[in-house]
């Protein structure tokens, strides 16, 4: 398995969404990132990957997911395009129409993990392309209501990228939505956090990290007026986080009563 630094982020979290899995109250109910994780040789258990972060991982997918789920029921004849995809199995998870075409755009050493680890499906497409070129939609239609999904992606990218996403959707895609988790502004706290804990998932995130974010969810905007939001929703005000164990349930629901706090972990929403 040959994959470069940014491409291992996406065993943190199809490993995430594995320990998930194996809970007895799941959020996300994952068995593919489940069977995936035993099919490759890593040393997964060296990420430390903390329950917080198993249950947020689970939780944003699926929260992307129920959004994947209403456009597409809306919109039969869509075009679901997961950025930076990975080892996501979103196509698995989501029932789908069968009119509806999902395209995976990801770099070559994960998207050819992806070919051996996940089934073949006429439906289902991968685009081997970096989204920080200009034509990585290129062959994808443009003129079929478009889903992009952006789960973990927007991070490891410098703003400037991220601004030229944005832009590009509207150039290729005629009309659709863009939906991305998002954390906020990473403060002093956290960017420290990255570099001094001794969980070697801390080391491999933070040595990726190329955008500290934003606070105001109309900050993209700037980037791609043609961009409408139409939605901000933190993960402390879900009903799935009934599902986190007690203290960290109690944690996040304190979290989210703040501002600051809400937008710490949220999905944003944008029409075009």
């Amino acid at each position: 398995m040959s994959l470069t630094p940014v491409e291992r982020t996406a065993l943190l979290t199809v490993y995430a969404r594995a320990l998930d899995s194996r809970k007895p109250r799941s959020i996300l109910r994952d068995t593919w990132a489940d069977s995936a994780v035993a099919a490759i040789d890593y040393d997964f258990a060296a990420l430390g990957v903390q329950t917080s972060v198993v249950c947020q991982t689970a939780l944003r997918a699926k929260m992307l997911d129920d959004r994947v789920s209403a456009f597409t029921a809306a919109h039969t004849d869509a075009v679901v395009v997961d950025l930076g995809g990975g080892l996501d199995s979103g196509f698995y998870r989501v029932a789908l129409p069968p009119t509806v075409d999902w395209y995976t755009v990801d770099l070559a050493g994960v998207s050819a993990l992806r070919e051996q680890l996940l089934p073949a499906n006429p439906q289902s497409h991968t685009v081997v392309a970096s989204v920080a070129e200009t034509d990585w939609a290129a062959g994808i239609p443009a003129d079929r209501p478009a889903m992009l999904v952006a789960d973990g992606l927007f991070a490891f990218l410098t703003e400037p990228v991220i601004a030229g996403v944005f832009r590009s959707v509207t150039e290729h895609f005629h009309r659709g939505e863009l939906a991305f988790n998002d954390y906020g502004q990473f403060g002093p706290i956290s960017l420290a956090a990255f570099k001094y804990l001794p969980q070697q998932m801390f080391k491999d995130v933070g040595s990726q990290l190329g955008y500290a974010g934003f606070k105001d969810a109309r900050h993209p905007l700037s980037w791609n007026p043609r961009m409408q939001l139409v939605e901000e929703a933190s993960l402390a005000h879900q009903p799935e986080v009934d599902l986190f164990p007690r203290m960290l349930r109690f944690a996040t629901r304190l979290t989210g009563r703040t501002r600051a706090g809400a937008r710490k972990a949220r999905i944003l929403r944008y029409r075009f």
